[in-house]
């Protein structure tokens, strides 16, 4: 989810700087909605659980795409999925993004500490391959949705300061520690309004527990569609997430994000977009120097499952509210 976020930014600048080329964006049917303000792109949807699954499913789709007039394909992905729709599309010129595993490899092995070209930006290298060189330097986001009645049921009238808050990542070790994130909650929740933001059981069940321990705190997992969700966020002040999709998408709708980052860091350039450097929080590298000890979070020595723990709650408290004072 977090990719095809981060993908968006890059697609909108595209059809603003080129708005005679029509895109058409294959993915998952569930992500259409991240494309809804996007003019002249078109979503084809990809049901890689059923009927585009395998070899036989991926060769169903290539013969589908093979008569959608398309000139290129801009492969932001090169997976297995997408190396095998190269191939059988072959007099397709097809570009893939280069995700730099080598560079990324020394920086996880602590041979080079600096920061690595971002996702973003390699995603519109794609393009400039293809001849579309695409200026990321004046970014423009869309306008707070709407809410229907269903989420001002859920959260009322939009009145007030909303701070989203994604306390969930693929692995633990990328995540604040709860009860250290709960002393968060509980501070914020005296001035703002707190929307939670997560999903499956077990989240919810926390998120549920936070929701009914704190006033001004409204948990929003499993009660919206991903639609729905994408409107409360672009109404938010700022998003506090993990190294996880909530910041992407919050990035892509242009609102603040303060991202707290464990054994992952930022200079795998994996930030979200266009957000100052100084809004993520790093664990504490002094203590745990082999950050970052991989680039998705999944390896990691033993005793840092908790790396991010080493930031305090009183410096997250402290940057969302310096950050929601700034213009």
């Amino acid at each position: 989810m977090g990719d095809v976020a981060m993908a968006v930014p890059i697609l909108k600048a595209f059809t603003k700087q080129y708005p005679n080329v029509k895109l058409t964006v294959l993915t998952q049917a569930f992500f259409s909605p991240f494309f809804q303000d996007l003019q002249q792109i078109t979503v084809y949807p990809a049901d890689i659980r059923n009927k585009h699954k395998g070899l036989k499913g991926l060769y169903k789709l290539s013969k589908i795409i093979a008569t959608l007039d398309i000139d290129a394909v801009a492969d932001l992905h090169n997976v297995i999925r997408s190396n095998v729709l190269k191939f059988l599309l072959p007099k397709l010129k097809f570009i893939q993004i280069n995700k730099g595993r080598k560079e990324k490899k020394a920086l996880i092995k602590g041979q080079c500490f600096a920061p690595l070209k971002t996702t973003h930006k390699r995603y519109a290298d794609v393009f400039e391959s293809l001849g579309f060189s695409i200026n990321l330097s004046k970014p423009t986001f869309p306008k707070p949705k709407s809410l229907n009645n269903k989420i001002l049921k859920l959260i009322g009238e939009p009145h007030t300061t909303y701070i989203g808050i994604a306390p969930f990542a693929a692995h633990e070790s990328k995540m604040y520690p709860l009860d250290v994130m709960e002393l968060v909650i509980s501070e914020l929740s005296k001035t703002y309004t707190i929307l939670l933001f997560g999903g499956g059981a077990q989240e919810i069940a926390t998120l549920s527990t936070f929701e009914n321990k704190y006033s001004n705190t409204i948990n929003t997992a499993g009660k919206l569609n991903l639609k729905e969700e994408l409107a409360i966020i672009s109404n938010l002040s700022l998003m506090l997430s993990m190294d996880s999709a909530n910041a992407h998408i919050a990035a892509m709708l242009g609102v603040k994000v303060v991202s707290i980052w464990g054994v992952t860091h930022p200079y795998a350039g994996f930030s979200p977009f266009n957000q100052p450097e100084h809004y993520a929080l790093i664990a504490d590298r002094l203590k745990y120097p082999k950050i970052p000890s991989s680039i998705y979070g999944n390896k990691y020595p033993k005793h840092y499952k908790e790396a991010a723990g080493s930031i305090a709650p009183k410096t997250v408290i402290a940057k969302v509210k310096a950050v929601l004072e700034r213009p």
